[in-house]
């Protein structure tokens, strides 16, 4: 008995709306990608530990409590960062 043909699974991707067989692959992200999310991390922790330790004078003393949104805001924006990573 003769063996059946193998076919390529198509891929469905949603953002472009193309399709592609399973064995591409995709291009990997620029250098720029994790380099960025990891300098955004550092800064948020580096803001909030500045923050706390200098008894809230540091590193703005006139946006009070709005220093911890700033903290927060380049930690959030780093976890959007790397949703581009591939």
């Amino acid at each position: 008995m003769p063996k059946s043909r193998v076919r390529k699974k198509k891929v469905y991707s949603s953002s472009t709306g193309s399709t592609t067989t399973a064995g591409e692959s995709y291009e990997p992200s620029p250098t720029w990608v994790p380099i960025t999310a990891v300098a955004l991390i550092v800064i948020g922790i580096g803001w909030l530990t500045l923050f706390y330790l200098s008894g809230m004078a540091y590193p703005v003393a006139a946006w009070g409590y709005w220093n911890l949104a700033v903290g927060f805001s380049c930690m959030v924006a780093a976890l959007l960062v790397l949703s581009k990573w591939r």
